[in-house]
């Protein structure tokens, strides 16, 4: 018995495309990632230690789009799946000047024990910063940017506290930019 029809044109009787799942879709933009922090936890039960492992990965395109987020697993490699598909999945888009690669304007943010502060920068600076700072701001496409770390050295902290700067931003016409007059006599 043949069987004809839309069902065997795409090979598979049940009427299934198969090759969907081979199809990539090009139109998403690449993601890059970067491991913040990747460690070794053991949990102390009755019969012996279980050791897992927690991996903080943030995720940018390189053009404004950023996020981050933690995984857990059994392995490495099952935490850091985790943290990138969580982080690729919360990652939002920033205000940068894209002329000048940079922000337009200071922002402070404090997260925990972490503070930070990002100025903008003139052209040909590059990212001055510090750990996991300068891996969100490179994530996130800012080329030319100045930032200080206050407070605590966690990589973790110092990282979601620069996440919380960063969407603070506001678009460069919505900033009133004060101008330094000078007295002439």
């Amino acid at each position: 018995m043949v069987k004809t029809g839309s069902n065997t044109a795409s090979g598979n009787r049940r009427g299934h495309n198969n090759n969907r799942r081979y199809e990539r879709n090009n139109d998403e933009p690449k993601l890059f990632s970067e491991v913040i922090e990747l460690k070794r936890v053991a949990k102390v039960t009755a019969g012996a230690k279980r050791l897992r492992f927690s991996a903080v990965v943030a995720v940018g395109n390189k053009n404004g789009r950023i996020g981050i987020a933690m995984g857990r697993g059994m392995d490495p490699q099952e935490a850091l799946q985790k943290a990138i598909k969580k982080a690729t999945d919360s990652a939002f888009t920033i205000n940068i000047e894209n002329k000048k690669k940079t922000i337009p304007h200071r922002v402070e943010a404090a997260y925990k024990a972490s503070e930070v502060i990002i100025k903008p920068a003139p052209v040909g600076t590059g990212v001055v910063a510090g750990g996991s700072v300068r891996k969100i701001l490179e994530l996130s496409g800012v080329e030319n940017v100045v930032s200080k770390s206050l407070g605590t050295n966690n990589a973790i902290t110092n990282a979601y506290c620069a996440l919380i700067a960063l969407s603070k931003l506001k678009k460069m016409n919505n900033v009133v930019r004060t101008a330094k007059t000078t007295k002439e006599s």
